[in-house]
């Protein structure tokens, strides 16, 4: 039922021995609070004065204060521990994330790893701060007032130890029935993430289309799913909750019956029977705990094990073999890329495979090929996100490298995507993504050149109005020209990927943006993913992929001339056939 990863966590192995101590002490104060408590009672019982019985009342009270005192010792000591390592989660995923790059967050959701991030990690504290003292509790508690009961009483010692198994069993039962809702229940709610995103992006779409109404079904439905497998999930925690206060209430009557029987025989006296009866709801108590509190980090658990999962997904090593002074680009420098393959999730079919390819100073390198063909692929191998397999040979001005995950390399690197992302902040913070000390004159400046003066103007605080999730919504264009904003704000980076950033543009559109991309391109090294024709004539040169390999190679003029698979692709691309 426990994620045996938490146990690998930084620090887990001195706090565990922190709690273990704390609960050993617990359950010495609740033998003291037992013992003093049913002596008090005993000495009214028989007849002697209150003030006889101050001393035990005294004791008792200690106890008593000590066993809470520890309780908030404890309660805050796990409550620093898991602040501090749900920040040290979210930096550790956050960095995975920037690692492993785009491809990870369309994997998994971009609504769904922003959740992770955020409700995720508080998720996660809210399962260190519960699990662990119900866990040592458990295991350290019970048996601790067991072997005291022993000395008092062993028919009542007997009756715990043959309860306690049976309430176990009913724990794992219900406890799995309970994990596979709350799994169920955290899919939903990815999907009910993912689905909120994506609605929020596209609500000026919808409302412009005249669709906003009908697709608010679709949100309904979303969130009733989700609403359901809720549901679900506290019906089995309320059964299983249930199940265990009536066990363990069962259980106490029946050692208060068989305690009560052996004092109207005279078998037994009244303190060791008044002992024994005030610890046996104690002894149950720390294993009803633990059984309401797993059900309530159930989320947490899965939370956790989702953030889990991506951090032990494999991150290239050796990223500082490239020197700085070898990363600058400029028209002096040379790549050289020999037999290059990429392979997806482990699988056995390349993305890329027997890629050869060189080039010397800046130009303009057009990838083209129909949908799955490898473009997105080779522009992420070039930016690092994905990783070449063996025998790969990749030389950048004359230095050997493993993979193209070189940090230095990477701070040459500007990234346009098809759908950029915009941050919840003002426009001008979003711009200065790169470059976030520049000025706001050099900021208005690179969004006049992208083509932002008129909108800017529209903007009721300019440069200073919020965009993104929650703040202004952009048209897909709008976003693409903030993106190449940014690339106008940093001159320092020479090379540009594109990764088909007009793919989800209307062509009036595109050809308006095309104005502010050329520019951008000169005296760059830019690697440029399309399926948009027009595009190739501005290249240098150009790659013709077709299930990750180069089937064709060489300018626009050169390929025309040689009448193959480019003019394929171009005649499919316009409806025609191909040649035969």
């Amino acid at each position: 039922m426990m994620d045996k990863r938490l146990m690998g966590l930084s620090g887990m192995k001195k706090i565990m021995i922190l709690l273990a101590g704390i609960s050993f002490l617990q359950a010495f104060m609740i033998i003291f609070q037992a013992r003093f408590l049913a002596l008090s009672i005993t000495g009214l019982w028989n007849g002697e004065g209150l003030a006889a019985q101050t001393q035990a009342i005294l004791v008792f009270f200690l106890a008593f204060v000590g066993r809470h005192f520890l309780t908030l010792i404890r309660e805050r000591l796990l409550d620093k521990f898991a602040y501090q390592k749900g920040k040290e989660l979210r930096k550790e995923l956050l960095n995975q994330v920037f690692s492993l790059g785009p491809k990870l967050v369309q994997k998994s959701g971009t609504g769904n790893v922003v959740t992770m991030a955020l409700e995720g990690i508080r998720q996660v504290e809210n399962y260190i701060t519960l699990f662990l003292a119900k866990l040592m509790n458990m295991m350290i508690i019970p048996w601790l007032v067991l072997i005291y009961v022993f000395t008092l009483d062993v028919d009542s010692g007997i009756t715990m130890i043959v309860v306690f198994p049976i309430i176990i069993l009913f724990m794992v039962i219900l406890g799995y029935a309970a994990q596979e809702k709350a799994n169920r229940q955290y899919a939903t709610y990815k999907v009910l993430s993912n689905h909120f995103v994506d609605a929020l992006q596209g609500l000026e779409t919808l409302k412009l289309l005249g669709l906003s109404k009908r697709y608010s079904k679709n949100v309904h439905n979303v969130s009733e799913s989700y609403r359901k497998a809720t549901m679900s999930t506290l019906k089995v925690a309320i059964m299983s909750t249930f199940a265990l206060d009536f066990f363990t209430t069962l259980s106490v009557a029946l050692i208060a019956l068989t305690l009560g029987l052996q004092l109207l025989e005279g078998a037994m006296l009244l303190l060791p029977a008044l002992t024994v009866l005030i610890l046996a709801p104690e002894f149950f108590l720390p294993v009803r705990e633990f059984s309401s509190d797993y059900h309530a980090t159930l989320d947490g658990k899965n939370a956790m094990g989702a953030i889990l999962d991506i951090l032990e997904v494999d991150v290239p090593t050796n990223t500082e073999v490239l020197p700085a002074e070898k990363a600058n680009w400029d028209e002096t420098s040379e790549l050289i890329i020999k037999d290059l393959n990429v392979t997806h999730d482990k699988q056995h079919q390349n993305a890329l495979s027997d890629i050869n390819f060189s080039w010397k100073g800046y130009g303009k390198i057009g990838l083209i090929g129909a949908s799955g063909s490898g473009k997105s692929s080779f522009i992420d191998t070039i930016g690092g996100f994905l990783q070449p397999s063996e025998g790969t040979a990749i030389e950048i001005n004359g230095v050997e490298v493993p993979h193209f995950s070189q940090r230095n390399w990477q701070k040459e690197i500007i990234y346009i995507p098809q759908k950029p992302y915009l941050f919840h902040d003002t426009l001008a913070n979003n711009i200065r993504f790169y470059m976030p000390e520049a000025s706001d004159e050099a900021v208005l400046h690179a969004a006049e050149k992208a083509g932002l003066s008129g909108f800017i103007e529209e903007l009721p605080k300019g440069l200073a109005t919020l965009i993104g999730e929650s703040g202004r919504m952009m048209s897909g264009g709008q976003a693409q020209r903030v993106s190449i904003a940014r690339a106008f704000l940093d001159p320092e980076r020479k090379i540009l990927l594109f990764d088909e950033p007009t793919a989800h543009l209307d062509i009036e559109t595109e050809v308006a943006l095309k104005e502010s991309i050329l520019p951008l391109m000169e005296k760059h090294l830019v690697f440029f993913s399309t399926h948009r024709l027009h595009w190739t004539n501005e290249m240098d040169y150009i790659l013709v992929l077709d299930h990750g390999r180069i089937v064709d190679a060489g300018t626009h003029e050169e390929l025309l001339a040689e009448n193959g698979a480019y003019v394929d692709l171009m005649n499919q691309m316009r409806g025609e056939k191909p040649h035969e």
